[in-house]
């Protein structure tokens, strides 16, 4: 089972708000077949802890336009990574240094890649972080 149509979906809101907010290296990966509790983890990165909290504060705009909400958020105070919990996606924005740290990507490696559809620059560096993890 992959994941849901309405979450992919989502995501990809989500991620065209966080690259107007110059989002780096966006990847959505589907973990509906390893996690009971959401369908996709969408990752982000900026170089500052400012920038993390406007990639985020631009992806709940957008989500808000939707009437979304989190169900849960934390991280927010420090800037270093914030987990932005909408039950179908989780949404973790991190600060490059510790999304270099944490390795996410490389602890989900075996989950599929979701098609952003960004059609710009931001897709292409989400494919070859993908291929770089390998």
């Amino acid at each position: 089972m992959s994941a849901h149509e309405q979450s992919i979906t989502l995501a990809r809101h989500a991620a065209r708000a966080a690259a107007d907010k110059l989002a780096e290296d966006i990847v959505a990966l589907d973990v509906s077949e390893r996690l009971a509790l959401t369908d996709v983890f969408l990752i982000a990165s900026a170089p500052t802890e400012r920038q993390v909290n406007a990639i985020v504060d631009g992806i709940e705009e957008e989500l808000m336009k939707q009437d979304l909400r989190p169900v849960r958020r934390e991280g927010r105070s420090e800037g270093r990574w914030v987990l932005l919990d909408y039950a179908d996606i989780v949404i973790h924005v991190q600060h490059s240094e510790d999304r270099v740290f944490y390795a996410l990507e490389r602890l989900w490696k075996d989950c599929p890649v979701v098609d952003l559809e960004l059609g710009d620059d931001a897709s292409a560096k989400a494919v070859s972080a993908e291929d770089s993890e390998r």
